[in-house]
């Protein structure tokens, strides 16, 4: 809005010096004189530019005359008390021998009553002067009427006249305009302030509210550019901290009650119990009303310099709907001298007397004339004393803000000292130009009394600290600004930040820190999953899967476990995998292993059975040799289990599969050699037939070691080339590790295995073939039987053994060498052990022939 009415004024100037100069002796000025509200002459002149007032009445104009004057309501002590300190600095100056000796600084101020229109109609009066009639020459030629402006108080206001009198380079100095725009050198380039930029704030605010864990939050803001720029800079820096914003809605102290009600409905019906604001006092002065009325307590409100520790804020809230408010301040000063003067407001009746009337009578409650409408009043004397007077006027909790304005003014004065060449006497022929203050005022860095330095960046602004202020309930409705903690812009980012005060209030008096979350955190063992369509503060925390966890709060997603590790119940920890294999202390591998011992017991039993009886028939007759081989080679098969129970190494893998292969190619060889001796001995005892010496004891001994050499050969190839090792195996069980030994090669195993069945089915069918030979104890039958029980249970091994989970498959193959190793001992042995101890009279040579009796 501002942008338009500047280009309009700009090019009305332009065309009205153009008429002047082609048609008109003079320049004449169009419309009325701007008289200043406060003015007194010096050597050099400094413009002052304040609200004070804060409103003005709404006139409705019908374009066929020109506009009323701004009619001008409701006085603002505040501006009062900012136009005192400015003209305390310029007094402490006049008065001082080391600054501008010589010189004397006056003083022009304007009341803006807080109109942007206004405020730059006064910003060209400070610039052109008040004549009605002046020359051509004299208007192109004569400098501006003052060298420096100094305000405005408000933003909006600050950038119209900025924008105005930055084309001519007349420095503006402001001591309450935040706006991070202004900083912007190409659209204010004669801009300069003694408050820090609302860039600052605005991040300031969003570390504070991420400190304080609140990740859902209102915002409510004033409709201009204060308001504007200070919260989207707000909300673009929180949403880079992961805060999310649920509304953000704009008021102006003008807007119809029905925008305040709906203001109060959003906040009603939110979730969020913070609500961050960038509004002025005299916002505040509007919804504090509307809020009271509506019992608008229990929230948390977050503010900034603009009404965080205004005292005047704090007395209107009578309902406590801003109890426990925390937000930032600029940092408590104090000028020393400068109470005093505040209070001595007689100086203030230089030249308007209208504008001092009305403020001496509402400073003291009194009437200089009684009014027609019959109410009696205290009548004014203009002697009264500001002694135990309470208002907004003798309140000093604005002292940061009279000190910027002390500051700007003191920056104008170092200024012109350099330029001026001031020792003793400063020169008065140097010709001034606001141009020439302007760069003298980028380059000034000073000390005040008070111990601060002053100097502005590039940007124009001065360096950012700030407060950060707790409003704390006392006793008879009164609040105390605490300060809680410091924000310095200059330290590293992680330090930025300092609550030292942790003794601090909240909404409703409490004392825990409020939860204004979307969706609460995330436990452990959870992570969260976004809500469709909401912002990223809105989530729903999901269990982690198996063999994931999360050990903090509010994790994005879950991380894996390492393979040997899986997630724990609560998924909020990694432990060790259980290991599977089957050891000797578990119920199954002690089952085995004790049927493992049984069998090796029960073979040296029968082994000294038959050592004892082997000189008779029945030993000598069944090729003892053979049996005793037999018998060894069966106590290496029960013993080559034990290999397979325990945790694997490199040495058990190994030897389990080859041990357990040559034993029982030894022990099918014994089997296969007994048969083909009873076929050969069958053979040998029909007519004419000489079979026995091709395969006597050297043949049968060769015929066993030739079997079983070339199953060595096979496992030394085996383990030459991809021997068996133990691996950890991860996928046949998420939480398990399996121990188990890789067969490394699935040919040499499977070779291994199918060699001895080769034996086993040659032993079978040879066994088949002497089942029915006439000796009275044929042999041939149990060996037939053994082999079908072999067999029987090699068969079915491989595809239990297949199908069979983690330790189970080698349980499974443990089964298979017992099963198999006490068929062969039972089927061929216990029957001979059951002749030789129970029944000695069948163990005879002629029993053996087949020559005794015979039952009928």
């Amino acid at each position: 809005m501002y942008r338009s009415l500047i280009t309009y004024i700009h090019m009305y100037s332009i065309s009205m010096v153009s008429s002047s100069h082609a048609k008109e002796p003079a320049c004449t000025q169009i419309g009325d004189l701007e008289n200043a509200q406060l003015i007194r002459n010096g050597d050099i002149m400094l413009g002052g530019i304040f609200s004070f007032h804060s409103s003005w009445k709404n006139s409705q104009d019908n374009y066929e005359k020109n506009p009323l004057r701004l009619q001008c309501t409701s006085l603002n002590f505040r501006d009062f008390q900012f136009a005192q300190a400015m003209l305390f600095a310029i007094e402490e100056i006049n008065n001082s021998s080391d600054l501008l000796p010589g010189l004397t600084l006056g003083y022009k101020m304007y009341d803006t009553c807080g109109s942007i229109a206004r405020s730059v109609r006064v910003a060209l009066a400070l610039l052109n002067g008040n004549e009605i009639e002046a020359l051509p020459a004299e208007a192109c030629t004569t400098p501006a009427q003052v060298q420096v402006i100094m305000g405005e108080t408000s933003s909006s206001p600050t950038a119209a006249i900025a924008t105005a009198i930055g084309p001519f380079h007349i420095p503006m100095i402001s001591h309450f305009a935040t706006c991070a725009c202004l900083s912007d050198k190409i659209k204010y380039p004669s801009f300069l302030r003694t408050i820090p930029s609302d860039y600052y704030q605005s991040r300031a605010l969003a570390q504070l509210v991420k400190y304080f864990g609140w990740t859902w939050l209102g915002a409510v803001r004033t409709n201009d550019d204060y308001g504007n720029n200070g919260m989207a800079t707000f909300i673009a820096t929180a949403q880079q901290l992961g805060v999310c914003v649920e509304y953000s809605i704009s008021f102006f102290r003008t807007d119809p009650l029905e925008k305040i009600q709906n203001i109060i409905e959003i906040i009603k019906t939110s979730t969020s119990k913070v609500i961050v604001t960038f509004l002025s006092n005299m916002d505040w002065d509007v919804l504090l009303q509307e809020f009271s009325r509506n019992n608008l307590t229990g929230y948390q409100w977050v503010g900034t310099e603009g009404w965080i520790s205004d005292s005047q804020i704090a007395a209107m809230d009578k309902s406590h709907i801003l109890d426990g408010a925390i937000g930032l301040s600029i940092p408590k000063t104090h000028v020393s001298g400068i109470t005093k003067f505040m209070f001595n407001v007689k100086p203030l009746n230089s030249s308007n007397s209208v504008l001092f009337r009305e403020f001496w009578e509402a400073l003291f409650s009194c009437k200089f004339n009684q009014s027609n409408s019959g109410e009696i009043q205290k009548k004014c004397t203009g002697e009264e004393d500001l002694t135990g007077v309470e208002n907004s006027f003798t309140d000093m909790s604005l002292m940061p803000i009279f000190y910027n304005v002390y500051k700007g003014v003191y920056a104008v004065a170092h200024a012109l000292h350099e330029i001026l060449n001031c020792n003793k006497t400063c020169d008065k022929n140097v010709q001034l130009d606001p141009y020439t203050i302007l760069q003298q005022l980028q380059k000034i860095h000073f000390k005040t009394k008070e111990g601060d330095f002053v100097y502005f960046n590039e940007n124009g602004d001065p360096p950012a600290k700030y407060e950060i202020i707790n409003w704390q309930p006392r006793e008879n409705d009164t609040v105390e600004f605490v300060s809680v903690g410091i924000y310095d812009a200059s330290l590293p980012e992680d330090r930025q930040l300092s609550v030292t005060n942790m003794s601090l209030i909240w909404a409703k008096n409490s004392l825990q820190v409020p939860v204004s979350v979307c969706s609460e955190k995330c436990p452990h063992g959870t992570h969260k999953v976004l809500q469709k369509g909401k912002p990223v503060c809105c989530y729903d925390c999901v269990r982690c899967a198996e063999g994931e966890i999360s050990n903090s709060t509010d994790s994005i997603s879950c991380l894996k476990c390492f393979p040997e590790f899986w997630s724990n119940e609560g998924r909020d920890a990694c432990i060790k995998k259980e290991e599977l294999f089957i050891s000797y202390e578990e119920i199954m591998g002690a089952l085995l292993t004790t049927a493992s011992l049984l069998g090796t017991c029960m073979t040296a039993l029968v082994a000294a059975i038959f050592f004892r009886h082997r000189k008779t028939p029945l030993v000598r007759a069944n090729n003892s040799e053979l049996s005793f081989l037999l018998l060894f080679s069966l106590t290496l098969c029960f013993l080559c289990s034990l290999t397979f129970i325990g945790q694997p190494t490199d040495w058990s893998c190994m030897l389990r599969h080859t041990a357990f292969g040559i034993t029982f190619v030894l022990c099918i060889s014994c089997v296969l050699g007994k048969t083909i001796v009873v076929l050969m001995a069958f053979k040998a005892s029909l007519p004419g037939r000489n079979i026995t010496k091709w395969f006597g004891p050297t043949q049968q001994r060769v015929s066993v070691l030739g079997f079983t050499l070339i199953q060595v050969i096979i496992c030394i190839i085996w383990l030459t080339m991809a021997p068996p090792l133990p691996i950890k195996n991860f996928k046949k069980f998420k939480d398990k590790i399996v121990l188990e030994c890789d067969l490394g090669s699935t040919i040499g195993f499977w070779s291994v295995l199918g060699y001895i069945g080769l034996l086993a089915m040659m032993c079978f069918l040879f066994a088949f073939l002497a089942r029915k030979l006439p000796d009275n104890f044929n042999e041939a039958k149990l060996i037939t039987f053994s082999m079908l029980i072999f067999c029987a249970v090699w068969i079915t091994f491989i595809p239990a053994y297949v199908s069979s989970p983690g330790k189970f498959s080698v349980a499974v193959e443990i089964f298979a060498i017992l099963a198999s190793s006490f068929g062969l001992l039972i089927c061929i042995f216990i029957p001979k052990c059951y002749i030789i101890l129970l029944k000695p009279e069948k163990n005879t040579k002629k029993n053996m022939m087949g020559k005794g009796s015979r039952k009928t």
